[in-house]
């Protein structure tokens, strides 16, 4: 294979050490959250055994919650590993705009989020709008661009912690990419969505501690001697570190053609990432209303100092000390492969923390791979089960069944990812051909999907056919340039910058233009109110897990601010007393069914929906909350623009100059990306313990009562 590494003369950790960490914390955490999920299903009224439970938890998240999943499932590999590399190749620049193109995606999901929740607020995937506005052929399409997405996303990641165990343990590969999933698989399947957010939140927790820790103990070893240290040991080795394409080819200076030029492409494939990932959709759709942008907002800001600092610090200090005795590598130098493998950061913890370092760098890996796999499964489960099977092959499927059907596509899920980990790794792939094709394939339904909630007049016809034809511009563009600038097409010519940043562009905004061009071709108004029959639609299958609904949202644990909003039947239109009786009357049958073990009966047909008036649909929500949802809609739209001025212009740009940076200057850089670190800590670890505090005293007490405890304590 073209992207191995001799891992005889520089193994970190033995073998055997790594099957037993990778197992071991596998079978921890599977046991952890499937302890956390019966104790939601005794004390909280939170059963993952009903699918509104399963694929959107209720909607009853919380804020501190959201955020920390949602900084959980962006925080990949890639934010701390590759970050570390890159910084490696072209200095100082890199960090800082690898940060602005990981938060102004999620600022704009939560614009996104809660624009769905005012036109479908009772929607379960991104898919599902789709649908309801253009039918089956654009659900089709739609639905292989986010499976495309989500299975190459989550595959790619397994393939680069395989590289990543396998460099620095020498396990095989194939083993390693088989257990890596494997204990996600468990707890995804039993646990369901609210499971993901638990596990998001532990391994949020757990790798800023490891993130915080490996930032300082590299800072302060006395192979670096601190910021000024560092400054002072960079500086000297400048003749030996040259960066082409940067300013005096110093790695202390913000003017870098390499670091813009990858910051670029990434920001649209993380963009793609987000928008065409139905995991971040539902994580909205599963939040409470008032927590759906502080949350997204909170993550977003939070998520920008984990590259910007770690990154920084170990690939400026690997540039500092690859060439003496303590690096792993020496006297050879780091080659092209074991960068692009992300060895960079391995490498230097082990030189300076030691095998408690890699160990710990092992934990990190570990979270970082399994919240990004968890998410995805849940994303791709929920389309199979819910937008395929459900709405193709079996409509009338009942409740308990569809999360059967769930539970099976997380395995599936799981075996498929795992066969193209393997297939990519084989092919040669690694983490910097992938960050070039991402927006490729992942970018033609960005501009398309957003238009659907946004703009009335896309046609059918632009929706289908706009994201399609953005494809294979981009994909002409990519291997055009590749061949136009390098003379051939082949993963290496097409590694390089240009081709990947042209490709992107083109990926991106092409689509745009082919939209608008066709929806003016033949113009047509779409009524948002459709959107309403989705719900509609749904309620026939889940009213009999109404009582479920009404008892989660009912509690006093501070789970819910909207107890009111979780009713699945309020939108339904009572046109006369004799139609509310008959309602009353199929609430008793929906009991007495249940009661007898019976199948759910259907109270409407899914035809009659569709003819219904849409005079005669009521929005769920009340005037109150509607207008609440707009105004942080504005909110939203604010703050989304606010950081891609500040990330984009106000920032870098004025930094992108014939400047080099003075000790001073870089030591107040270093410190607020430090400060930075501690910041996301409080905001995605702290804060939800605090926010979620009623819940925890909830759970708490119902296990100390259900031990009996409570009776033995001695009386004050």
């Amino acid at each position: 294979m073209s992207n191995t590494i001799d891992t005889a003369k520089l193994a970190l950790i033995s073998q055997g050490a790594a099957y037993g960490l990778l197992i071991g914390l596998g079978v921890l955490f599977c046991g952890v959250i499937l302890f956390a999920v019966k104790i939601q299903k005794a004390y909280l009224s939170e059963d993952s055994g009903k699918s509104e439970m399963f694929m959107v938890a209720n909607r009853s998240v919380g804020t501190g919650l959201t955020a920390s999943a949602v900084f959980s499932s962006w925080m990949w590999i890639n934010e701390t590993v590759l970050a570390a590399a890159m910084c490696y190749n072209y200095g100082l620049a890199l960090p800082l705009w690898w940060g602005s193109g990981l938060c102004f995606q999620i600022a704009l999901m939560a614009a996104l989020g809660v624009m769905a929740k005012i036109r479908v607020p009772y929607a379960h995937t991104s898919l599902e709008i789709v649908r309801m506005r253009y039918g089956k052929v654009g659900h089709l399409v739609f639905i292989v661009l986010n499976l495309v997405n989500n299975v190459f996303g989550c595959a790619s990641m397994i393939m680069t912690g395989s590289q990543l165990i396998y460099g620095v343990s020498g396990m095989n590969f194939v083993a390693a990419t088989i257990l890596i999933p494997l204990g996600v698989v468990l707890y995804t399947a039993v646990g369901g969505l609210k499971a993901t957010f638990l596990t998001d939140f532990l391994h949020t927790a757990i790798a800023l501690i490891l993130i915080i820790y490996f930032t300082l103990s590299v800072l302060t070893n006395p192979a670096v001697g601190g910021l000024s240290g560092l400054y002072d040991k960079v500086v000297a080795t400048a003749g030996k570190n040259y960066v082409s394409g940067n300013y005096e080819g110093s790695l202390l200076t913000f003017k870098s053609k390499g670091a813009i030029i990858w910051g670029l492409i990434l920001k649209f494939g993380n963009l793609a990432l987000v928008v065409m990932d139905t995991a971040f959709w539902q994580k909205s759709f599963a939040t409470e209303v008032r927590a759906t942008v502080p949350g997204y907002n909170i993550a977003a800001i939070a998520v920008f100092g984990i590259p910007w600092g770690l990154g920084t610090v170990i690939g400026l200090t690997a540039r500092a000390i690859h060439n003496t005795p303590i690096f792993p590598t020496y006297p050879g130098e780091l080659t092209s492969t074991e960068i692009s493998m992300g060895m960079v950061m391995p490498y230097t913890i082990k030189a300076l923390i030691g095998d408690k370092g890699i160990i710990g760098f092992f934990f990190l890996l570990f979270m970082a791979l399994t919240s990004t796999v968890s998410s995805s499964m849940i994303a791709v489960s929920s389309i199979l089960s819910y937008d395929l099977y459900k709405t193709y092959i079996n409509q009338q499927v009942t409740d308990k069944n569809l999360v059967r059907v769930s539970h099976l596509t997380v395995i599936l899920h799981g075996v498929f990812i795992t066969g193209i980990s393997i297939a990519m790794n084989y092919g040669g792939a690694n983490m910097t051909w992938i960050n070039y094709l991402r927006p490729v394939i992942s970018c033609p339904g960005i501009l398309p999907l957003i238009l659907t909630l946004f703009w009335s007049r896309q046609t059918r016809l632009a929706a289908v056919v706009s994201p399609i034809l953005g494809f294979f511009t981009g994909l002409v563009v990519w291997l055009a340039t590749a061949k136009s600038m390098y003379g051939a097409v082949d993963i290496a010519t097409t590694s390089n910058e240009y081709p990947a940043l042209y490709a992107a562009i083109a990926s991106f905004f092409s689509p745009g233009l082919y939209s608008i061009l066709l929806s003016l071709y033949k113009p047509s108004s779409f009524d948002w109110r459709e959107f309403l029959r989705i719900e509609l639609a749904d309620t026939p299958h889940t009213e009999s897990d109404q009582d479920t609904f009404v008892e989660s949202s009912g509690s006093k644990d501070g789970l819910s601010l909207d107890s009111e909003i979780h009713r699945p039947t309020k939108s339904l239109p009572v046109e006369s007393q004799q139609g509310a009786d008959d309602q009353d009357d199929s609430h008793m049958d929906l009991k007495r069914s249940k009661l007898e073990g019976g199948k759910t009966p259907t109270t409407s047909s899914t035809a009659s929906i569709q003819q219904q008036n849409l005079d005669d649909i009521q929005h769920p929500f009340d005037d109150a909350i509607l207008k609440d949802l707009y105004n942080w809609l504005k909110i939203a739209c604010f703050t989304f623009v606010a950081i891609v001025l500040v990330t984009f212009v106000a920032w870098p740009l004025p930094l992108y100059r014939d400047y080099i940076f003075t000790k001073s200057f870089f030591s107040g850089w270093t410190t607020v990306a430090i400060i930075w670190q501690f910041g996301a800590f409080g905001a995605v670890v702290i804060f939800p313990l605090y926010d979620g505090r009623h819940a925890i005293a909830t759970a708490m007490r119902g296990v100390w009562k259900h031990r009996g405890f409570a009776n033995q304590a001695p009386k004050s």
